[in-house]
């Protein structure tokens, strides 16, 4: 399946998903930074499955709807960093679907991400992450999982894959920085996986966002 994740930047790169959906032919759409007063029920050839609401910028998942039949959805608060214990921001970071494939008639599971930001420790993102894929295989043990999304997590990056591998998930960075800032750019935005195998990785044009949406393909592994 195709799976584009995109951080909208305080939902200012609304207006390009219409575009990004039908020229990427998009299986499933994660978001980051959304408003969720303003997105729609539907993106094209997209249906919305969950939205966090709790919050004003938050996030969004939607799947092709001739494809995918929604099992379960939830939404997950985790660990607090100092930013949300001031700011009181919500706390939920995760999206997280169970979906029958109609098309290959297996059960995958797949998040939507967002970690706590920089001025978090990654020692912080790390339990995050690791409460993460523990919710998400929570909804559907042994099932194919993938995860993506906004990580904050652009340094260090080969003590969190020793992590994540001892515990049966591998990290994809994509092949170009995604976060293109002020100060400095980096790769911020990547996928976890286990059970599947991750490819046709691309960094798309830059739009409104700082962020840059990746693209990248999930087939589950022999």
């Amino acid at each position: 399946m195709k799976i584009i994740s995109y951080n909208l930047r305080e939902h200012t790169a609304r207006g390009e998903l219409e575009a990004i959906a039908g020229d990427h032919d998009v299986d499933v759409l994660a978001l980051q930074e959304c408003d969720h007063t303003d997105m729609p029920q539907s993106i094209g050839h997209l249906e919305l499955i969950e939205q966090t609401r709790t919050n004003r910028l938050g996030l969004a998942m939607y799947a092709r709807r001739d494809r995918f039949e929604v099992k379960d959805k939830r939404v997950f608060a985790l660990r607090k960093s100092m930013h949300d214990r001031v700011l009181k921001p919500a706390n939920e970071r995760l999206l997280a679907a169970h979906l029958l494939d109609h098309e290959t008639g297996g059960e995958v599971l797949v998040g939507d991400f967002h970690a706590a930001p920089l001025s978090a420790t990654n020692a912080l993102r790390r339990k995050q992450i690791a409460a993460a894929h523990e919710g998400m295989r929570a909804m559907r043990p042994g099932a194919p999982s993938v995860m993506v999304g906004d990580f904050n997590y652009p340094w260090f990056l080969r003590g969190l894959e020793r992590r994540l591998a001892a515990t049966g998930y591998t990290l994809t960075r994509m092949p170009s920085h995604t976060y293109v800032g002020v100060r400095f750019s980096g790769y911020f935005d990547f996928a976890t996986s286990s059970g599947f195998e991750i490819g046709d990785l691309e960094v798309l044009p830059q739009g409104k966002s700082d962020h840059l949406p990746i693209a990248l393909t999930a087939r589950v592994a022999v």
